[in-house]
């Protein structure tokens, strides 16, 4: 070997020295098991004139939003993501904190561990993008309640959200984001710009993905009490290493955009990117079918069987790709939705939409695509009529499911098939 030789393989050898040194930090972090323990998929706002108001301010401005999330596995440390996917300028994060919630709406229940970005305690996340915070030191109990306050030194549009958030999320003047109790001065039902809370897990800990539009988004279960069907089957699963990830969007769709990205554009972001994920439950399509001719798309024509069938397909070749198991839920009964005295949507239902629900769900229970099958229309009809949600399960609206139809639906499911156990 001549001397060129010997100096370029030297040269290369301490190349590749230094950049596994330089790497090595990173490759060591990785070895922790960060799992996301809460999650809400991002939504951009829509336009004045859609048939259901937003309900928010249209923008921030020197307040703080203290939102509560609900962890579903422990650890001993945490941190939160951020989110400004639709929006079209930089957002700036003045403040932020985690702590542990307290009985009282806008308190926590132990002292406020300031989060950092990078080192720094302010953060600027661009547009489109998400930012992660530091980890910091806090153990978390499964199941245990946690307040996140952000703190919006400037006036900050709205443009990312979780609509239907189900948690009254309290906006305070001025900078409260460490203070034990904020006095709101206004309160929301939906998330802002916080898409998820990651918790250190113990090895092993996995997590499955509710994947779904607004019955999987809890639309209709009580405010502020966890009633979900994911909450419910979270519960199920609480010590066991598992957490129940919601990724509902309500009004979402398999195939088109409005209340949010259709399935197919968001499943990369809301199920196959989630750190540790083992499963997915799909539940999804009723809006595909029942928006068209209705208040929501009066012009569009009806769906096709065929067009939301390859869609399934699609997200099953895209799970498999990945190694992570997918479940297919049937969809349940919906006669007589959305009709209550003074509702504003029109012609939901249809015996035509709802022979096509009828063909979808045959196709699930039979086509073996999907890895299990999760028969929740059979858990929910009403035996005396089953184009109906059974009356101790129906929330009152007649499409979405009370308290107690979450429960029976995620008491229904089989955990070892859900798991692939057996």
């Amino acid at each position: 070997m001549n001397t060129l030789v010997k100096l370029r393989a030297l040269k290369s050898a301490l190349s590749i020295a230094l950049l596994c040194a330089a790497f090595l930090p990173q490759a060591q972090a990785a070895d922790s098991n960060w799992v996301p323990g809460w999650t809400a998929s991002p939504q951009p706002v829509w336009a004045d004139g859609f048939v259901l108001p937003l309900g928010l301010p249209p923008s921030l401005q020197d307040q703080t939003v203290r939102q509560v999330v609900r962890a579903d596995v422990g650890g001993s440390r945490v941190r939160i993501v951020l989110s400004n996917e639709y929006g079209t300028q930089p957002l700036q994060i003045g403040a932020a904190s985690i702590a542990a919630a307290g009985d009282n709406a806008g308190s926590t229940g132990g002292p406020s561990l300031a989060l950092t970005f990078g080192g720094q305690t302010t953060a600027t996340v661009p547009a489109g993008a998400p930012i992660v915070s530091d980890p910091v030191a806090m153990e978390v109990a499964p199941l245990q309640r946690l307040t996140v306050s952000l703190y919006f030194p400037q006036t900050t549009a709205l443009t990312t959200i979780h609509w239907d958030g189900l948690q009254p999320a309290q906006i305070a003047s001025g900078n409260v984001a460490g203070a034990t109790t904020v006095k709101a001065d206004s309160v929301v039902n939906s998330r802002l710009f916080l898409s998820a809370v990651l918790v250190e897990a113990v090895p092993g800990t996995r997590s499955v993905v509710a994947f779904g539009d607004s019955i999987t988004d809890g639309a209709a279960s009580t405010p502020g009490t966890d009633s979900r069907w994911p909450d419910f089957l979270a519960r199920r699963l609480a010590g066991q290493k598992v957490a129940v990830l919601n990724a509902g969007i309500s009004g979402g769709r398999m195939l088109k955009n409005h209340m949010g990205p259709n399935a197919l554009a968001r499943f990369e972001r809301d199920v196959l990117g989630q750190p540790g994920v083992a499963g997915v439950v799909l539940l999804m399509g009723i809006n595909d079918i029942s928006w068209p001719g209705s208040t929501f798309e009066p012009g569009e024509p009806a769906t096709q069987a065929d067009a939301l069938i390859a869609g399934y397909r699609q997200l099953i070749t895209r799970a498999r790709s990945r190694g992570v198991r997918i479940a297919g839920a049937t969809l349940t009964p919906f006669e007589g939705a959305l009709t209550m005295p003074g509702s504003p949507i029109a012609n939901y239902y249809s015996p035509e939409k709802d022979a096509l629900r009828q063909r979808i769900n045959e196709w699930i229970r039979h086509s073996g695509e999907f890895d299990a099958v999760l028969d929740f229309d059979a858990v929910v009809r009403d035996p005396q009529n089953p184009l109906r949600i059974r009356p101790a399960y129906d929330s009152g609206d007649h499409l979405h499911l009370g308290d107690a139809g979450n429960k029976a639906v995620a008491d229904s499911i089989d955990l070892k098939l859900l798991l692939g156990e057996r």
